[in-house]
């Protein structure tokens, strides 16, 4: 008789299983690809907010892969063991958190709880996708882990930047009382394909407009600095995070740093357009610098970026040409 994996009572008697929270999304359905690759049972747990089926619909078919659409804020029910619980679930962008600021802050919070409950209930290892925004507007450069930045909690951006704030702050508790196996990530500035062409962050932005022939947007005098991580060197630091064993918060990005302006003129360059440059006021508490210092991911993960930016962005421009 042959024993389905349902029915299989001790972990690793099968290949792991992996719950995804916001695996819809472009980071979550980069993630789950790699999951999938490495052997891993996939079970993918998205309300489709932000994020769209379309970045999963070519898994749709495998048996080890499962969609399930709920809202993670709500109880969840899985009646079959897991090994790694990964909470990507929240709204990221400012044009998303801005309009969504409640959804935002319930998912930070009552999400975290709900994930962080169900790696209790399952005995399995958790980690937590935080963000650079947790630094706020840094009085330190590069920003280094053990930074516990300048945050405004009443501005416009704070619903995204607490709430990112207080699921660190229950996943370490959850770590402490619970002795759940815990992880956090600090995501900084990440783009590629499955971006959201009118997501709002300055790569779609900027590409989207360049394809299109219109001026680039650049906020305030564009000396504003970012540093851009290509997906696939984000989501490897991210996999190899979970696998060691640290508690402490770990900063995955490219420590590349150019301002916006000069971001700007290298679409221009990459796309062979010859938009002008059009400025426009700065947004409220919009961080003047976003460098992450890596040393952390570089001692403890063997970890640093792999792509180039003009690599990367070739592969960007490639997927949103074929949109637009």
């Amino acid at each position: 008789m042959r024993i389905t994996k349902k029915v299989l009572k001790h972990k690793h008697t099968q290949s792991p299983t992996s719950v995804v929270t916001g695996g819809a999304g472009f980071l979550g359905s980069h993630l789950i690809d790699l999951l999938l690759a490495r052997g891993h049972q996939v079970i993918c747990i998205d309300n489709c907010v932000t994020g769209t089926v379309d970045n999963i619909a070519h898994l749709g078919g495998r048996n080890d892969f499962k969609y399930i659409q709920q809202d993670i804020t709500e109880f969840i029910f899985l009646d079959v063991p897991v090994d790694y619980i990964w909470h990507f679930a929240s709204p990221a962008s400012p044009i998303d958190y801005l309009e969504l600021p409640i959804q935002t802050l319930k998912v930070g919070s009552l999400g975290t709880h709900k994930a962080l409950g169900l790696a209790k209930n399952k005995k399995a290892r958790f980690l937590l996708a935080s963000t650079s925004e947790i630094y706020g507007d840094p009085l330190v450069h590069p920003q280094n882990e053990d930074y516990w930045g300048n945050v405004n909690p009443i501005g416009p951006r704070g619903c995204y930047d607490e709430a990112k704030r207080f699921s660190e702050a229950l996943t370490m508790a959850y770590h402490r009382e619970h002795k759940v196996d815990t992880r956090i990530v600090r995501i900084f500035n990440t783009y590629g394909p499955r971006m959201r062409l009118n997501d709002g962050r300055v790569v779609p932005t900027l590409i989207s407009q360049a394809l299109k022939h219109k001026p680039l947007t650049v906020f305030g005098d564009g000396s504003q600095t970012r540093s851009f991580c290509y997906v696939s060197d984000l989501i490897e630091g991210i996999y190899r995070l979970i696998m060691c064993p640290t508690h402490l918060p770990v900063n995955i990005g490219n420590p590349d740093e150019m301002t916006v302006l000069e971001f700007a003129r290298e679409i221009n360059r990459v796309t062979g357009a010859c938009s002008k440059i059009q400025f426009k006021p700065l947004p409220q508490d919009d961080p003047r610098q976003r460098r992450p210092d890596i040393q952390r991911a570089k001692k403890l993960l063997r970890w640093q970026p792999q792509v180039s930016l003009s690599e990367g962005l070739a592969k960007t421009i490639t997927y949103f040409r074929d949109r637009i």
